[in-house]
């Protein structure tokens, strides 16, 4: 391995929210690409979150006979009822939907409708994300995810709210370029903590594992603690990666992949922005030159990725959002996740991702389950959590293959996705892969599997 200990005090890289434009701040030019969350932010390692799946438990007024009121609210309704109780309450749970859970809610037999919630164990279990699975993580041979510490030797920027130093994470530093104290890269706000999961949460047997597990994070901190930046804090942020040098080798650059979700209204020049004066363009196509792999969420608009800039220049990976409810191929999970005011079907294309052909891959973006401020977790959708799925990836694949371009690293990616997700739900004629990681290994290792 290149080497273990970053001799930088310095600060890490953050990556930011993908999603519509800030309201209300006409200077800013940056914005965060929104996530939709669908559970509030746990604070300790026990957590109970609402249901992603939209399960309802419904509960009887006392005296209610419950097998012929539950038979009567399914048909009437139009549910399927799952579980009905009788003693210590009486009542059912149920799969609703908005308009169901509104029906039930005015019978005068119905006392209560309220969530159902996930509940796990506090601090013994650990759980595999349905986006790691859906990506093939445990086969990966370079991610070696067996609940054993045996950290990926690589590092990894996130521009975004900054990353908070929790114990899921090997946060190795960051730099503030959203005010004068550049050691203030802490995270507020949550997203960029919750990107950081996705992209190496320590594979140790507790709480969730990334990617590229225990892979070193880098926190640069472009937007404020409401989630709003400026153009200027953003160069700031890629200025200070593309100095950062490998300690064991200063010809080569200290960050293998940096993840992107801040957005802006844009496009390319197809001249790395020398022709309409894009600062921005000017200064990714330099830290792609330097050797750094740069991956961009497409953003939520559900339209071209090509008005929204990092995502349509060409030198970045962009990234699309699956809808996956299972962590399985097949679209046999059904419409069970519900974010960005809807369910999306099992293995579709997300209906809020942007699309087109400024879209290089696909990961799974809707209800991910990663790390969040305070050490707890928390659900969050947009294609800023699919993102960090690639850049994870993009850390393991320079693990194993340390020389490889940033265009090497995109077309390797590519090659190992797969096209085996529902094809017909795709807005436009270019079917980008999914993302699949089972066959990154190191030189020499044989691995057998599908794309």
């Amino acid at each position: 391995m290149r080497r273990h200990v970053a001799t930088f005090v310095a600060a890490a890289l953050l990556l930011s929210i993908a999603g519509p434009a800030f309201a209300g701040h006409p200077a800013p030019v940056a914005s965060p690409v929104q996530a939709a969350s669908t559970a509030p932010a746990a604070a300790a390692r026990t957590i109970s979150t609402a249901d992603p799946t939209g399960r309802w438990i419904v509960v009887y007024k006392n005296g209610t006979n419950v097998a012929t009121t539950s038979a009567r609210l399914a048909k009437t309704s139009g549910f399927t009822v799952e579980r009905t109780f009788k003693s210590a309450f009486r009542g059912l749970t149920a799969k609703l939907s908005p308009r169901q859970v509104r029906s039930v809610r005015r019978d005068p037999a119905v006392a209560s409708v309220v969530p159902d919630q996930r509940i796990e164990l506090t601090g013994t279990t650990q759980l595999i994300p349905t986006g790691i699975d859906r990506i093939s993580g445990r086969l990966s041979v370079a991610a070696n995810i067996d609940g054993v510490d045996e950290r990926v030797d690589a590092d990894v920027a996130v521009v975004d709210t900054g990353i908070a130093t929790v114990a899921d994470l090997n946060v190795a530093g960051g730099y503030n370029c959203s005010t004068t104290n550049r050691s203030l890269w802490r995270d507020i706000q949550g997203h960029g903590t919750h990107v950081a999961g996705t992209v190496g949460a320590i594979d140790n047997g507790l709480g969730v594992v990334g990617v590229a597990p225990g892979v070193r994070l880098w926190a640069v901190k472009i937007l404020d603690d409401s989630g709003s930046g400026l153009l200027s804090w953003y160069v700031c942020g890629l200025d200070w990666i593309a100095a950062q040098r490998d300690p064991a080798d200063p010809t080569r650059p200290m960050i293998e992949s940096v993840n992107m979700s801040v957005t802006k209204w844009g496009q390319d020049d197809q001249n790395c922005g020398n022709t309409n004066n894009d600062i921005l363009h000017q200064a990714i196509c330099r830290v792609v030159a330097s050797g750094i792999t740069v991956v961009a969420a497409a953003a939520n608009d559900s339209g071209s990725a090509a008005a929204r800039v990092p995502a349509a220049y060409n030198e970045v990976i962009t990234v699309s959002a699956l809808a996956d409810s299972d962590g399985k191929p097949g679209a046999l999970g059904g419409p069970r996740c519900f974010s960005w005011g809807s369910y999306d079907d099992d293995d579709s294309f997300a209906n809020f991702s942007n699309f087109g052909s400024d879209i290089d891959i696909m990961a799974p973006g809707k209800c991910i389950w990663s790390t969040v401020p305070g050490g707890g977790y928390q659900y969050m959708s947009g294609t800023s959590m699919a993102a960090p799925h690639v850049s994870g990836a993009a850390a393991l694949l320079k693990a194993m293959r340390p020389h490889l371009t940033p265009a090497e690293v995109k077309q390797v990616l590519q090659d190992l996705g797969t096209l085996d997700w529902k094809l017909t739900s795709d807005p436009d004629p270019y079917h980008e892969k999914l993302l699949n990681v089972a066959r990154i290994a190191p030189r020499g290792v044989s691995v057998i599997g599908t794309k």
